[in-house]
Formats: C-alpha cells, structure tokens, sequence
C-alpha cells in the first residue's frame, strides 16, 4: 500500500511538473527575426535586424513585411553614392496604404553607415510609417546628435545588410529620370521589390 501511495505521488508530481513546463514553453513569447530577406529585380538583400537597438521601427517593419505591404512595391528613390530609397509606392508611382506612424529611434546610437538600413521619414521624428533607405556610404548627416541648442534629429537606423550589397549597389548605379522635384530621382528601370521575408538567418553559403 506504501510503495503505490509513493508511485501515485510520484506520478501526480511529474504530471504536474511536466504540465507546468509545457504551459511556461506555450506562454513564451516568440523572440523576434533577426534577419529580413529582400528580394529585388536586382537580387536579393539580406539585412541582420537590431530589435534591441530599435524595437518599434522593427517591430513595423516586420509588420509591413509579413503583411504583404512590400509585395511589389519599387525603390523611388536613387541617389548615386547615398541612398536608395523604398517601401512605399507601386510601379505607377501611387502611394500604398500606411499604417500610424511610429515614435522615434534614432538616438539609439546606431550610425547610417554604408550597408545600414534606416527609416525614411518627414521632417517630424515621429513621422516613420513603410518607406526605408540602404546607405550606399557613411552618411554622417543623416545621424542623430545633441548640441547646445538641443538634439538634431536624424534617421533610425535598424539593421545592417549582411549578404546582397552588390545588389543594393546596383540600384543605386541606375539611371534616374529627368530633372524635377520628384521624377530626378526615380530611376528609369523600374526596380522591383518583389517582397520581403522575416528569416532565422542568412542562407547558408
């Protein structure tokens, strides 16, 4: 009787720490991608993502990704040996739907060096909603900073791309249209992007 009161209290234990395991693994949050495939007309870009860096522009940009936002739309924006700019127009140039915009992140001391991917926005900080940039050099300017006067607002930095640089420096050798406020810096060839995927990590080599 004593030896099967123990087996019972012995099973009742494991099935209740088990249970309790199973439970606390199903109640984990699901960390974050740290990587993000684009894939372009040009070939893909893979970029390493900084969730604890910036947690909200990741947090949106891999919400516009994972929705299909991205799907098809174009890179407007090239300009030789700086950017190259997308996220948020068709092909006809009409501007996809947008989401609220998110808080700023910027200062998060992340730099817009050559290969980093950094939120458009306007000239509000809050103002980042679908568009984003590839450095195509180091572009101290586009950095947050504090001076006497207060901070200087620049533009969040959220990743770095890790695989794919040739193709981003492609698109940013592509021929733009013809001057005007906004055609001068829209490339001739339409660039594609085909759509963006959250990863584990780049492909393997």
């Amino acid at each position: 009787m004593v030896r099967q009161m123990m087996r019972f209290v012995l099973a009742s234990f494991l099935w209740i720490a088990s249970a309790t395991i199973a439970s606390a693994v199903q109640e984990a949050p699901a960390e974050t991608p740290t990587h993000a495939k684009i894939q372009t007309s040009k070939g893909d870009i893979t970029v390493e993502l900084y969730p604890e860096k910036a947690p909200k522009t990741v947090e949106n940009f891999l919400r516009y990704a994972t929705e299909g936002k991205y799907d098809r739309t174009i890179f407007h924006r090239v300009v030789k040996g700086f950017v190259i700019q997308g996220g948020g127009y068709s092909r006809l140039l009409t501007e996809r739907g947008k989401y609220d915009p998110i808080p700023y992140e910027g200062d998060n001391g992340l730099k817009n060096e050559r290969g980093t991917i950094a939120m458009a926005r306007s000239d509000k900080p809050d103002s980042a909603q679908a568009q984003w940039f590839i450095n195509l050099r180091d572009n101290p300017k586009l950095d947050h900073d504090v001076t006497d006067l207060g901070p200087i607002y620049g533009y969040t930095v959220f990743g770095r791309v890790v695989e794919g640089m040739e193709a981003a420096d492609a698109i940013g050798a592509v021929e733009t249209g013809p001057e005007g406020i906004f055609d001068a810096e829209v490339p001739t060839e339409t660039i594609f992007i085909e759509r963006v995927d959250p990863v584990d990590r780049p492909a393997a080599e």
